[in-house]
């Protein structure tokens, strides 16, 4: 990695690079912390609808929110039709992403833990309970107690819907680092295609894993430590 790489793979703005499809192509370090909470399509498009009209670059100051982070600019640069690059600049006032902890953990079969908690919830409602799961992911550590807990009070303010869709999935591409050491993502989410409020559910009050909200979708991404 020449001086200019690893200058742009230190920048505290995130920096990505997207195919004309969308497909991400680079990202650099605090791109991956962005991803792990935006999703890529919005962050494409939010390229696209930006750019100037015909090739070069374009600065556009904007007071852009996307989840817990801020940005007061943004640059978007393509040279021909085949990539396009996107460069945030956040603001000052950006809630800082909490350094994910790993104290208290115990190597754990996460399936098993949703089952307890689904199991639990259908003895309190009649929602149906729809479970996609990637049977390839291992038992990996976690802090057990903290997602149980959480699990808990996603699965009671889902309650009164009539189908709850649990998805669990291996993140391709994306990575949470853990003192200093990249782990791949294990993706937790929840969703119904009824309203639901989750003013209840606090994205800041975990510090395992990372928590966020969209919709009437939760998403949880724990890092896939094996050892």
């Amino acid at each position: 990695m020449d001086f200019y790489e690893n200058w742009v793979e230190l920048d505290l703005n995130p920096i990505i690079s997207f195919s004309t499809f969308g497909k991400i192509l680079y990202t650099n370090s605090e791109a991956q912390y962005v991803l792990n909470r935006v999703n890529a399509k919005t962050l494409f498009e939010l390229a696209v609808n930006n750019a100037s009209t015909t090739y070069g670059t374009k600065t556009t100051y904007v007071d852009l929110s996307l989840k817990n982070y801020l940005f007061y600019a943004l640059t978007v640069t393509y040279k021909n039709d085949e990539e396009i690059h996107l460069k945030l600049y956040k603001s000052t006032s950006t809630k800082k992403e909490a350094s994910i902890k790993q104290q208290n953990t115990s190597i754990t079969n996460i399936f098993t833990l949703l089952d307890l908690c689904i199991s639990t919830q259908k003895i309190k409602s009649k929602t149906k309970f729809i479970k996609n799961y990637d049977p390839s992911i291992p038992e990996f550590r976690l802090v057990a107690s903290d997602l149980i807990k959480l699990l808990s009070l996603i699965y009671t303010q889902f309650n009164k819907t009539k189908e709850v869709t649990s998805v669990v999935k291996l993140k391709i591409g994306e990575y949470l680092r853990v003192e200093g050491k990249k782990y791949s993502l294990v993706s937790v989410q929840i969703s119904s295609n009824e309203e639901v409020c989750l003013d209840e559910i606090k994205e800041d009050n975990y510090s395992s894993f990372i928590l966020s909200k969209e919709d009437n979708k939760v998403f949880i991404d724990l890092p896939l430590i094996l050892e």
